[in-house]
């Protein structure tokens, strides 16, 4: 097998997030962005030892689980997508066997093993978001052209791309609400002969567009990002957004200005242009109030189910005090506030404790608190101890230097919530070399058609 050989072969399994596994004559080959069963074509593009990686060329033969249509024109050549051609309960069931492949060997590993030699500990499956489809309630699109000299186009980059950009006219993820917005906002552009801004360049002037809605209450912040190279009367725009027929309702249209070079969505400058900059949103019949780069779940629907499987995994609080590390805007504390004594939050970003502490008040709970700092040094000078521990750590997992500090405490039980499961098998490691067990362990899915899926998982502490 030699870099640069193309070569044919069928999709036997994904392993998380999104690598299928190809075997062939010459050895066993990694393709991503293919679904089980389908017939591929596809280049070798890295090749280690025991290793080659594909980059997928063509897809000859569909899977015999794409049953059926897609529900958006740009699939699948839109990023944003993975599984839209795979039935949901397929899309649930591939999920939660990838999650159980990763943890049965990490816990396997860790000598948490029954008598007929499979691991110990209990796996319920996965639960599915109640909405398949329009369930984000963030977006950020990208303004560019979907070919060399094209059009000025609107959405979501291209698969496997960080320039092309396909228009996301009728994305599926979103509700349409937010495609009204997306569309009135190219035609206005297009009109307006203004440009988007050249990564490669760093010339030009429309960069992004965020937009946030809340789900239960239809309150959407429209933000447009822009370079400073130019400056533009945005006056006729939001005329135009007030005019749109949307079920929901604007509460805000920003404009934010940035001039990094990194390709993400930030703001060095932010103009109200009209309304405000935050909207509400709510879960669990709590009151969120959510600014434009708050952290919060993306998908209200799914966070329900999330949250509702951690408070059942979490059990009984009832005087007890309970860390909430990487807490984010608060919103496992304050769901566990009214059923523990003392919640304590630690968070790292501090808009977010900003935000979690006004939440907190606004919904009258007053035994919460949160702090600033990274967990790693700010667990040194908390003068509480805990009597339970939530982990809710950002995708690269819990840093290695923290986890012994936080099992130094040496709770009877931690519930571990995970956006990315092979962190989580990783960091089980040390969690059963220190004298918890996996008790049980619980899928939710957030993010239907894509490759993610989150993670509870209750573990319990048997020795020192």
């Amino acid at each position: 097998m030699k870099k640069g050989q193309i070569l044919e072969g069928t999709i036997e399994r994904i392993d998380f997030p999104n690598k299928g596994i190809v075997r062939t004559e010459e050895g066993t080959v990694i393709v991503k962005n293919g679904m089980p069963g389908q017939k591929v074509r596809f280049c070798i593009n890295k090749k280690r030892k025991n290793k080659a990686e594909g980059r997928l060329l063509e897809v000859t033969e569909p899977s015999p689980v794409e049953t059926r249509r897609p529900v958006c024109s740009n699939f699948p050549a839109c990023g944003g997508c993975m599984y839209q051609t795979m039935a949901y309960e397929d899309q649930l069931n591939m999920k939660a066997d990838q999650v159980r492949r990763l943890l049965d060997e990490a816990v396997l590993a860790g000598g948490q093993v029954r008598e007929d030699g499979t691991p110990d500990y209990i796996f319920e499956g996965i639960k599915g978001s109640p909405k398949e489809f329009a369930y984000r309630n963030k977006m950020e699109f990208s303004f560019g052209d979907e070919y060399k000299g094209g059009p000025l186009a609107l959405g979501l980059h291209k698969k496997g791309s960080t320039y092309d950009v396909v228009n996301a006219l009728d994305c599926r993820l979103v509700h349409d609400d937010m495609t009204k917005i997306l569309t009135c906002i190219l035609d206005y552009c297009r009109l307006a002969n203004l440009t988007y801004y050249h990564k490669m360049q760093h010339t030009g002037y429309l960069r992004h567009l965020l937009l946030r809605r809340g789900n239960t209450t239809g309150e959407m912040l429209v933000c447009l990002v822009t370079s400073g190279q130019q400056e533009h009367d945005w006056t006729g725009l939001g005329n135009e957004l007030l005019a749109l027929p949307l079920e929901g309702k604007i509460v805000g249209f920003l404009h934010m200005i940035n001039d990094s070079l990194s390709d993400t969505v930030r703001s060095d400058e932010t103009r109200i242009l009209f309304g405000q900059d935050y909207f509400y949103e709510k879960i669990m019949g709590l009151e969120f109030k959510i600014t434009p780069f708050s952290f919060f779940q993306p998908n209200s629907y799914g966070a329900e189910v999330l949250y509702g499987t951690a408070r059942q995994y979490i059990g009984d609080t009832r005087d007890k005090t309970v860390f909430d590390l990487y807490s984010g805007t608060g919103t496992i504390s304050q769901i566990l506030a009214p059923v523990a004594r003392e919640v304590i939050g630690v968070e790292i970003v501090e808009e977010a404790v900003e935000a979690a502490e006004k939440n907190a008040k606004h919904n009258g709970i007053e035994n919460c608190r949160f702090i600033a700092g990274d967990v790693l040094k700010v667990i040194d000078d908390i003068q509480e101890r805990p009597d339970f521990i939530v982990l809710d750590p950002p995708r690269d997992g819990i840093h290695p230097k923290a986890l012994p500090k936080i099992l130094d405490y040496g709770v009877e039980r931690i519930v571990y919530i995970s956006c990315k499961p092979t962190s989580l098998a990783r960091d089980l490691g040390m969690f059963l070399e220190r004298g918890y067990r996996v008790e049980k362990v619980c899928c939710v899915d957030q993010f239907c058609q894509t490759v993610h899926v989150e993670v509870v998982c209750c573990l319990h502490r048997v020795n020192s």
